[in-house]
Order: structure tokens, then sequence, then C-alpha cells
């Protein structure tokens, strides 16, 4: 077995600039973390609180880490260009909203994890949205941790759902057949959600008729463990900071194997769907996600299906959450092989409840494959190797030990869908 690399811990922190080349108005650690030390810090960069870049930067003894980390900031937007990014960003901090954004119903599947739950529902209580609700989906619970939580503590504020049906995909089922809102909102248990987060979310809602799903921007709160540093260095969950619509009366250019290369499109941790196109969709397979023998992929299928019912999806860097990666190396395996099992599990999915999309993958299956096989490759340590997060970029490291588990789950992934839709028969239809 492969011993876990020396990767060294980051500190993480926020900096927030009045302009891409402007002054510093603050330096905080991320949400909840510790104070600024020296050492290797991976900040995300804010423009007057718009998420705009991140950096990594080395501050020695004696820097002062806000002006270390704002000329790698400052220079970092400054390679965007004049159309980049932080142009962009500044646009829209100028332009007036179009109105508030509709009800929302935020849902929050768990099992078994009270404390990380706490915290996040306590970010969640914070948020600025005018209107919404939140509802915990407590799936196949062993204990009463979970409804104590909330009906000591949070009574008046969260509705408690009870799923007994093990299923990630299975409880986000549950919780849009019980959420009020025109707009369901899904994020974890392991995240803190930034207060502007549910308004950014779902304001793009309010003035697009036609759009079927928003997905936001995910850091990670903690990188102090190598298993943490290696999978955000792998990618993590973040999608970069263009913000990018996804029609499919106009498939992307610069993505031949739209719409299946889902996992481009967001993640399940922050996700929003307009309710009604997420019925008409069909809502997630039940037989996909984590707690079940697929061992993810609900979140790809859920896009891949609200686009193939002609709805379009939108990612803004602008809704952002803090996500807890697991920390120990065995988590990471697991996550590896989670990823690739989740991949092929979802698209086996959606050929069995959509086969009409079946010449269209075949199609682009040749190139599907080079794609799985560039995304998934063993990858040696760089000199040079540029932001943690950078989506698409492949220029960490990441050992052979778990590119050979994320192809090992490619090849389970339609068994184990397989199996996890006859055990849900069998749970509708017991003997």
């Amino acid at each position: 077995m492969s011993s876990t690399p020396a990767l060294r811990r980051l500190s993480v922190a926020e900096l927030d600039l009045d302009a891409p080349d402007g002054k510093v108005l603050a330096l905080r650690p991320a949400p909840g973390g510790p104070a600024l030390a020296g050492g290797d810090v991976y900040a995300l960069v804010r423009l007057r609180g718009r998420p705009a870049a991140t950096v990594v930067g080395t501050v020695a003894e004696g820097e002062d880490p806000a002006e270390v980390l704002a000329a790698l900031a400052r220079e970092r937007l400054a390679e965007a260009g004049p159309r980049g990014d932080a142009e962009r960003l500044a646009a829209r901090s100028r332009s007036v909203p179009a109105g508030p954004p509709p009800r929302t119903s935020v849902v929050v599947a768990t099992r078994e994890r009270p404390g990380s739950l706490a915290r996040a529902l306590d970010s969640l209580l914070a948020q600025d949205h005018p209107d919404f609700e939140i509802v915990v989906v407590d799936n196949a619970p062993r204990t009463t941790d979970t409804r104590d939580l909330v009906t000591r503590r949070h009574t008046d504020r969260v509705r408690y759902v009870r799923e007994d049906t093990p299923g990630l995909a299975t409880a986000h089922n549950t919780g849009l057949a019980a959420a009020e809102g025109a707009v369901v909102a899904f994020t974890d248990d392991d995240v803190i959600a930034d207060p502007h987060w549910l308004t950014a979310l779902t304001e793009p809602f309010a003035t697009d008729p036609g759009l079927g799903c928003v997905t936001g921007l995910i850091l990670p709160a903690r990188l102090g463990t190598p298993a943490q540093v290696l999978l955000e260095s792998h990618g993590g969950f973040a999608k970069g900071f263009a913000p990018r619509l996804y029609d499919p009366a106009e498939p992307p250019a610069d993505e031949p194997l739209f719409p299946f290369t889902a996992g481009s499109f967001g993640s399940g941790a922050n996700m929003a769907f307009r309710a009604a196109a997420l019925r008409q969709a069909g809502g997630f397979d039940p037989a996909t996600g984590t707690g079940t023998a697929a061992r993810g992929g609900d979140d790809l299928y859920a896009f891949v299906a609200v686009l193939a019912a002609g709805f379009r999806l939108r990612y803004t860097s602008e809704a952002l959450v803090w996500h807890h990666h697991r920390d120990t190396w065995q988590d990471l395996r697991n996550q590896a092989y989670g990823y690739g099992a989740g991949l092929t599990a979802y698209l086996t999915a959606t050929l069995v409840r959509s086969p009409r999309l079946l010449p269209a993958l075949l199609t682009r299956l040749p190139r599907g494959l080079a794609y799985a096989r560039t995304m998934t490759a063993r990858r040696g340590e760089t000199p040079e190797g540029g932001v943690p997060g950078e989506h698409g970029t492949q220029r960490h490291p990441w050992p052979a030990s778990l590119s050979r588990l994320e192809r090992r789950g490619m090849l389970y992934g339609p068994i184990g869908y397989a199996k996890a839709r006859v055990a849900t028969r069998q749970m509708r239809n017991p003997r």
C-alpha cells in the first residue's frame, strides 16, 4: 500500500480587496478557522466581498500576510485581462438587482453527524435571503441525536423529516416532497455557508424562467492533512470563478461531451433547482448516491435529467460554501473509488431512465473514455503546482494508488447501480 504523500498543510483564509489592483479591505481566517500564522496559506480573493480567485502563498517570519497575499492576488487578477472574471464581477457589483429571489426550501440530508450538522445549520440560519425554510432529512437514523438537535435547538426555524430508506438520493427526494418553496436548494451537513450563499444561488431563477438548476462555488474549509490537500489539489469540488450558462438548445462549443461531463456543472453540496423542473425531470434516481451500492452520482444524474428536460443550468461562484473535506488517508481512498463508481453509475442511470440519450452517448464514447483516462491519471509532484482547486488543470500530484481506485470504481459503477436498483425494488415491494 502506498504511504501518505508528504504534503504540507496550508492555512485557509479570505482576502478582500476593493479592486483588482486595489487596497486590502480585510484578511481573516476561513469561517471557524484558527488565526493566521506564518507558512503556506491558501486564500480566497474577494473583490468587495465577491469571490474572484484563489491564491497560494508562503508567508515568511516577520512578513505581513495581507501584503504577501495581496501582491499575489493582484498579479493573479491581472492575468485575467480586461475581459476576465474580475472585470465581470466588478460590472455585476454595479448592476441593479432585478428583484428578490423566490421563496426557497433548503434541504440538508444527514445521518448521525449532529456536530457538523449543528455547525451547518448555524450558517444556514444566518443567510441574508428574505424568504426561506430549512428542512433536515434524517436518513436511516440509528439514534435520536439528529432529531434531538433539531427539535431542541431549532424547533421554530427548522423542519425535521425522517426517511428510513438509506441513500442520499432517496433522502433528497423526501426533502423535495416536503419542500414548500418554488426553488429547492441542497447542501450537505459538512459545510459552512457564506451569509450571501442562498441569495446568490437563487436570484437567477427570478430573471430566467427557463432556468432549471443553479450551482455554486465550493472551497475547502481546512487544508490541514495530506488527504485534504490532495483532494483539493485533484480539483476538489471547485469549478472556478467564471460564470457559465449551460443551455441544451445551444451546447457549449468548448465541451464536446456535453451534457455527459456533468461533473463540470457543479456538486451536490451546493445546488438549487426550480422545484417544478426537478419534479418534471423525475427527481433524483434513488438507486444512486452515497448510502447505496452505486456509491454516488445522484447530483450528476439530476443535472443531466434537468438539462435533458429542456431546462438551462447556471454556475455562479458568488454562491459560496466552505466544505470540510474528510481528513484521513482512508477517507480519501474511499472518495477516489466513490468518484469513479458514481461517475459510471450516473451514466448508467441516465441511459436506463432516458434511453433516447443512448445515440448521443455512443457518439461521444471514444472521446469520453480519453477524457476519463486524463482526469484519473497518475500525476507526479510539480515544483510550481498552481493553486489547489483550479478546476481541470491536472497540475497537482495524484498518486498511482488513487488513480487505480478511481478507475476500479468506474468499472464497478454500472454493477453498483444494478445492485442498488434491485435493493430499491425490494424495499418498495417487500414480500
